[in-house]
């Protein structure tokens, strides 16, 4: 068999010269199949990042746009979780809450609020009806979830475990405070008011130390 050795010509150099560069510039530019559609990967918690502390770790629904929220969204703050009524003679205790939250949420205070029908059916079974109690007439800006229980067999997880340490609500507008750490502080029943003296002193106490006192299972 006679083999012929054809030398390239000049043309097929040239050829060759433009299209590999600018095919493997195509193939780089190109998506991997299935990249457009795969999830973004979680970016690492930071070193030294404070985990969610086990009280805070619940999802509850949103009032005022019905998405969830997770409250270790609020982990190294000091919270000051309520359950509210809309008919109830502590009601206007929102315009007191309201005070708090313009007062020190730059420093540091989150307020919780749980609407309830827990105690004499005192709450609102509408949604629109409940925010327009706390949002319109008092003009809430703080954290307002979804209507819940915070008493007895169906009482939420959060108050199912503050109940443990600080005991269950008696009545409507009862208030649990929570150090930086995540931990159970104070507790103070629906008469104390939000504007308080004691209750401000101890939310001025978690704000600077970052951590609850040890106290007994009292209510003030």
């Amino acid at each position: 068999m006679i083999r012929l050795n054809r030398r390239p010509t000049l043309t097929s150099l040239l050829l060759m010269a433009f299209v590999i560069p600018n095919a493997t510039a195509r193939a780089a530019t190109q998506p991997v199949p299935g990249a457009g559609t795969a999830p973004l990967a979680t970016a690492a918690a930071p070193p030294g990042a404070t985990a969610c502390p086990a009280l805070l770790d619940h999802r509850f629904t949103r009032l005022r746009d019905g998405q969830p929220e997770s409250l270790c969204n609020y982990s190294g703050r000091v919270l000051l979780v309520v359950n509210t009524a809309s008919k109830c003679g502590f009601t206007p205790q929102y315009k007191g809450l309201q005070t708090l939250h313009e007062k020190y949420n730059s420093r540091g205070l989150t307020i919780l609020a749980f609407p309830s029908a827990d105690f004499l059916g005192q709450e609102h079974n509408d949604r629109a009806e409940i925010a327009k109690t706390c949002f319109d007439q008092y003009g809430a800006q703080f954290m307002v979830f979804d209507r819940t229980s915070v008493k007895g067999r169906d009482a939420n997880p959060l108050f199912a475990e503050l109940k443990k340490t600080r005991g269950a609500p008696g009545w409507n507008f009862h208030k649990y405070l929570i150090g930086r750490d995540g931990k159970p502080g104070e507790a103070f029943g629906s008469t104390t008011d939000p504007l308080d003296s004691k209750l401000t002193q101890e939310i001025e106490h978690l704000l600077a130390t970052g951590t609850a006192k040890a106290a007994a299972l009292t209510t003030r």
